[in-house]
């Protein structure tokens, strides 16, 4: 490739260039400067392909009528249809939108999926709604959309107080509207209706396989690494769960009350049932209750945020005692407090591995579907680990050839497949 020596002297300025997209448009630079990625090639990736802003209006359960906001955002198709989340949450806009679509671009080109990155959202309090008017809501949003969406355009996934339930609206309206049932317009469906075995825990065991892999490939010493886990929803719990069976040692672990902390190993199988009693971990018995900030900094292996973004920062980053970082969550690591644990030797997992597990069965999903033949759930975990185990072993080989950071040694993998089918499919016209 062709080595640029300076950016071009204009550039155009996006709506969707918010705080979050400019960070991740700089994590792209860095990255391109590293690789000496051609200067074309390089413009064309910082900005996405396409983006829809819709309104949606909902009757709402009074009777009145409410209008909300809802995206959809293609970063990349060069690879194939676009995949992504959908996501309601009331801070959703079309920065934050654009951000996660540009991750989604990378993750699926590391992990070596058929697809392009793509992020959806409406701006709403979804836990102030009733399931009647998440329905309506659901089934307008995809009806405002349906242009841009299929199965071979732009397949959904859940996300952010997003499930099943949503995706099966989605589902059924698309279906309608063409005529017939299409169950691979999205992913992350309930099994009855066409949706895979073991989506669900998917995302939370792709970052078990992550800290297995990089505590042995880090020579993290001991026969029970102790874990840290920041966010105990569906991908918190389930990766404690998983670690547990493995053998690791939960010490800490925390939900939107708060957290608890026992040195000595917290009974996850004890934990889980406590919680489905109590709704939050906090009071479980032998253990100390701690805060979402103190948690953070407890003394561990391993620490894995699985929470919202941001939340390690350049301030509390220097308090961290863990030594390896595995990001459940997407971007949960500011770009400062990255550089800073990096230089000071604690290693960081970055998203876009480590949580890559949903999208990757999400595309076994898809699969299923298109062919009308299902697989079992050890095959789809086999599958999932394979693939897991192969993106790991490539992220951190490139760290050991390179010195590169690991977040930075996954965009170079990733970025240089898509660089590579940008060239060669060509700029058209």
């Amino acid at each position: 490739m062709v080595s640029v020596k300076s950016a071009p002297p204009e550039r155009p300025t996006m709506e969707c260039q918010t705080e979050h997209f400019l960070m991740a448009q700089r994590q792209l630079d860095e990255i391109a400067l590293e690789m000496g990625l051609d200067m074309e090639l390089h413009e064309r990736l910082r900005y996405p392909k396409r983006a829809l802003i819709v309104a949606v209006p909902v009757r709402m359960d009074d009777g009145t009528v409410k209008t909300f906001t809802g995206y959809r955002v293609q970063h990349d198709t060069t690879l194939g249809p676009a995949k992504g989340g959908l996501r309601y949450h009331p801070e959703v806009n079309l920065g934050e939108v654009s951000t996660l679509a540009m991750l989604m671009t990378w993750k699926c080109a590391l992990m070596g999926l058929p697809y392009g990155g793509a992020k959806g959202g409406i701006k709403c309090e979804p836990w102030n709604m009733s399931v009647g008017e998440l329905e309506r809501m659901t089934r307008r949003y995809t009806s405002e959309i349906i242009n841009i969406i299929g199965p071979d355009k732009d397949i959904p996934a859940p996300d952010m107080y997003t499930n099943e339930q949503t995706m099966a609206w989605i589902m059924d309206t698309y279906s309608i509207n063409v005529g017939h049932t299409v169950p691979s317009v999205v992913t992350g469906k309930p099994v009855s209706i066409g949706g895979s075995l073991g989506r669900h825990e998917a995302t939370g065991r792709g970052v078990a396989f992550c800290v297995k892999k990089a505590v042995a490939h880090f020579k993290i010493a001991g026969p029970s690494p102790s874990v840290v886990i920041q966010g105990f929803g569906n991908v918190g719990s389930i990766s404690a769960k998983i670690l547990h069976e493995f053998g690791f040692k939960i010490v800490g672990v925390s939900d939107v009350f708060g957290g608890i902390y026992n040195p000595g190993g917290i009974d996850i199988p004890r934990l889980l049932a406590y919680i489905t009693e109590m709704g939050k971990v906090a009071g479980f018995a032998g253990t100390t209750n701690v805060s979402n900030s103190e948690l953070l900094e407890l003394p561990c292996d391993v620490l894995i945020p699985a929470a919202l973004g941001n939340q390690i920062t350049a301030k509390n980053a220097p308090n961290l005692r863990c030594k390896i970082v595995v990001e459940g969550a997407n971007g949960p690591t500011e770009p400062e407090a990255d550089l800073w644990l990096h230089k000071n030797g604690i290693t960081v997992v970055p998203d876009i591995l480590a949580n890559a597990g949903g999208v990757t069965v999400s595309y076994f999903e898809w699969v299923q579907g298109m062919m009308h033949l299902f697989w079992t759930e050890s095959e789809v975990n086999t599958r999932l680990e394979e693939i897991m185990n192969r993106a790991c072993d490539q992220v951190f080989d490139m760290c050991t050839k390179t010195g590169l950071r690991p977040r930075m040694a996954a965009l170079r993998i990733g970025v240089s497949k898509l660089a590579e089918a940008k060239r060669l499919r060509g700029l058209y016209p």
